[in-house]
């Protein structure tokens, strides 16, 4: 909802479909219907796909927000590289998982040792934002219907703007 609400270029991208880790979620492909999307034939490391990183390179960004399935490789993987490539790039910690602590741990430490900002979806929200006063409404809907308790806060600010 993010990439939609503030107009940035979306990439979409899965690895070897008829393997384990199936095809790509089908809530992307609808929420990103013109998104640029990349079935690798198995390259875990989407970085190592050159579609991939062409359709990166074609949006002229500098700066990237990742996130992906696994934070210790769908996500730590390509950060690493694209930080190598000299990227600045936003991890969406909250926008992927692993299977435990320790190891969402390591792949934390792994990718801030590397130069990856760790940012959680909020907070990706609000610095993109920048300023309240460009869209109160807009954001605010957008984060009273992911988080509900700021819902509540919405709620407070409209009753005290109505008056």
């Amino acid at each position: 909802d993010l990439a939609r609400f503030f107009k940035l270029p979306t990439i979409l991208t899965t690895s070897f479909e008829q393997g384990p880790n199936g095809p790509l979620v089908p809530e992307l492909k609808a929420m990103f219907p013109d998104a640029p999307y990349i079935a690798r034939p198995g390259q875990i490391n989407a970085w190592d796909n050159e579609d991939f990183v062409k359709a990166i390179k074609a949006t002229g960004r500098e700066q990237l927000i990742i996130a992906g399935v696994v934070t210790d490789v769908c996500v730590t993987f390509p950060t690493l590289s694209a930080l190598a490539e000299g990227f600045e790039v936003f991890v969406v910690t909250d926008a992927s998982g692993t299977f435990n602590t320790t190891v969402q741990q390591a792949a934390w430490s792994r990718m801030t040792q590397a130069g990856a900002q760790l940012m959680n979806w909020f907070s990706v929200a609000c610095e993109l934002q920048g300023d309240w006063r460009n869209d109160i409404e807009g954001l605010g809907n957008l984060l009273s219907e992911r988080i509900p308790n700021y819902r509540n806060l919405m709620n407070s600010y409209s009753a005290l703007t109505a008056r």
